[in-house]
């Protein structure tokens, strides 16, 4: 090779490792224009009844700002109550557990008694866990704190972005070459209504679920159904492994009531998975992004590798992105395109009979002609 194919190599190696460096930031700001483009495209439909573009995204940032507002306030104090009251009741239990096994033991033969658990000795080996558990509340609260500041990086981002999308989408466009700057904005157009389209699958089986999981949760007669069913469609965003988290709190605060409720939750939860997997996504999701299950499942994988939780939190989003990118860069105009012969089409370039200095327009400069044209393409698709 020689020496600009070598300063060429150096550099994309030096690009990729910037990038790998700065992955968690390029995560947050993905979540960002995730969050913009939401917010963005529910304002354009305020617009539609008449509305100005100011009021209309104000609006929109009040729903959603209700709306988180509205789930902490239904999650944060039933939770806190129920397991305060949890705190108090698993000893007890413990307690129970423990005077039933001292009775057992004078039931059976002697040969059958080393067998069975003691509960001090199982406490006082678990002891030191809960000692280093506690030990780490300085890094659970300095963890607490960064999630924090990267919850506020985002929601600032996002408010930066929807005051202006058009101008970013512009900055965008133009990190590509000029030839090629329209083909990305339909791409952006693509993956606008394909996470559009996304978003309303995922809120439809969000409140099919917590329906789902409040009406079986109040007919077991469990505590904060209304919060454990809020938290359990919020947590079926995360496909396949949102479910089983959102179980354990269920179980925990059926476990105040009745032992027998804890089997009746998870069996509920199994079901409630089990339509919803089987049914309500596949209804949903192929009429909004088609998406194989094994890519979903790879991707949750990869995501949460390499990212940890947040990646594991937009893998979906991330996904759909990504397969639009592949599908219309790689697939159609790479592969597709591979050793055919096809002609270059040549430009229509209009040149006014007076031209004018100040806006470039000449016949010696088709390439502003060209980017103009991109950009009121892009300030009329935004109108």
């Amino acid at each position: 090779m020689n020496l600009g194919q070598w300063i060429g190599l150096i550099a994309i190696v030096l690009s990729l490792y910037i990038l790998w460096q700065i992955r968690e930031v390029l995560l947050l700001m993905f979540a960002a224009v995730v969050l913009a483009t939401t917010l963005n495209r529910l304002a354009k439909r305020f617009q539609r009844f008449g509305m100005r573009r100011g009021f209309a995204v104000l609006l929109a940032v009040a729903i959603f700002l209700a709306g988180v507002a509205g789930f902490f306030w239904l999650i944060v104090p039933p939770f806190a109550q129920q397991f305060q009251e949890l705190t108090y009741q698993v000893p007890k239990g413990f307690g129970r557990f423990n005077t039933w096994l001292d009775a057992l033991r004078t039931r059976i033969p002697n040969q059958l008694v080393p067998y069975i658990p003691d509960i001090n000795s199982l406490i006082q080996q678990a002891q030191p866990f809960v000692n280093r558990v506690l030990g780490n509340s300085f890094a659970f609260v300095s963890g607490s704190l960064e999630a924090i500041l990267k919850i506020l990086l985002v929601l600032v981002l996002t408010g930066m972005i929807l005051a202006d999308p058009v101008a970013y989408r512009k900055v965008f466009v133009r990190l590509f070459p000029s030839f090629y700057r329209r083909r990305v904005d339909g791409i952006l157009d693509k993956c606008e209504v394909s996470l559009e389209g996304w978003i309303t699958g995922a809120f439809i089986a969000m409140f099919v679920v917590a329906l789902m999981s409040l009406i079986g949760l109040s007919i077991l007669g469990i505590k904060a159904a209304l919060a454990l069913a809020i938290l359990a469609g919020f947590l079926n965003l995360i496909p396949n492994l949102g479910p089983t988290i959102s179980v354990i709190p269920a179980m925990a605060i059926a476990l105040l009531d009745d032992p027998w409720k804890v089997i009746a939750v998870l069996i509920l939860y199994f079901v409630i998975q089990q339509v919803e997997s089987n049914f309500i996504t596949p209804i949903v999701m192929a009429q909004q992004v088609s998406l194989l299950p094994a890519v979903t499942l790879i991707a949750q994988l990869f995501f949460v590798t390499f990212f940890g939780f947040l990646g594991l939190f937009l893998a979906l989003p991330l996904t759909v992105v990504a397969k639009i990118w592949l599908q219309e860069v790689l697939i159609k105009d790479v592969l597709d395109e591979w050793g055919n012969n096809h002609t270059k089409e040549t430009e229509l370039v209009i040149v006014p009979e007076s031209p004018r200095a100040d806006d470039n327009w000449t016949a010696e400069n088709p390439d502003v002609n060209r980017e103009r044209q991109i950009d009121d393409d892009i300030l009329q698709k935004e109108d």
